[in-house]
């Protein structure tokens, strides 16, 4: 998502548009989704930014406030028997202790296959695999999500100036003014249907900026289930923060 941006002193506040059939507005701030605004339609860009301006305090307060609670996901132990998800599915770990120089992680046979020096602590073991999957699901998620964009560039007509999967804590897609757009390295772990999604949304900045009726209306046209898939992100979408 394209996302417009507001200085506070000396405190850059990047926040998403809704722009809906409302009366009044709204500002909300949570730790998945960030600084979201929803905004009546046709009100001027200048005293939207004035109304996010005199909620800055309570905004910056507000976040302050998300970055010291944590996650109540149980990180992952990195032992066998241990399960870890790739497009919606779940897929055992088997980790075998070896005399050998250079420890590796492999997939096969549909089950994660890590083979680690014998001397190694459990958190030496740990942090090796760790960077290990996030580096399993960047580059196989890289190949899954390039494949899914062309699908629907090509249902929308659109081309994105480059697609990529990068670490956002706080967001699942972006799309650039550029054409750029940016996807959550973490929804490879979701179901396929979810990660079309998030693809459909950015995809479909690239043909209207704001969320307005148009956009939505856009995004159904594609996924007509689309609320279904955004809850599930919701529902289960900080279930994906277990790794990183």
């Amino acid at each position: 998502m394209i996302l417009p941006l507001l200085t506070y002193g000396t405190t850059d506040i990047n926040y998403v548009l809704y722009s809906q059939n409302r009366k009044d507005i709204k500002i909300s701030v949570d730790l998945v989704n960030g600084v979201e605004v929803y905004t009546p339609e046709n009100l001027e860009g200048a005293k939207v930014k004035e109304l996010i301006k005199k909620k800055s305090p309570w905004i910056l307060t507000k976040l302050r406030e998300l970055n010291e609670v944590q996650i109540s996901v149980q990180p992952k132990e990195f032992v066998s028997g241990e399960k870890f998800p790739y497009l919606g599915r779940h897929y055992r770990l088997k980790v075998h202790k070896e005399p050998i120089e250079k420890a590796k992680l492999q997939f096969k046979q549909g089950k994660f296959i890590a083979v680690v020096l014998q001397n190694w602590s459990q958190e030496q073991t740990n942090h090796f695999l760790e960077g290990e999957f996030i580096q399993w699901y960047r580059t196989h998620g890289t190949s899954k999500i390039k494949e899914r964009a062309d699908k629907y560039q090509a249902i929308l007509g659109v081309q994105s100036n480059s697609i990529s999967l990068r670490t956002q804590h706080k967001r699942w897609g972006t799309c650039t003014p550029s054409g750029d757009i940016y996807i959550n390295w973490r929804l490879v772990m979701a179901p396929v249907k979810v990660m079309d999604y998030v693809i459909v949304h950015e995809l479909v900045h690239l043909l209207v900026a704001e969320h307005n009726e148009h956009f939505w209306k856009t995004v159904q046209s594609i996924l007509p289930d689309y609320q279904q898939r955004k809850e599930w992100l919701r529902v289960h979408g900080m279930e994906l923060h277990n790794i990183g």
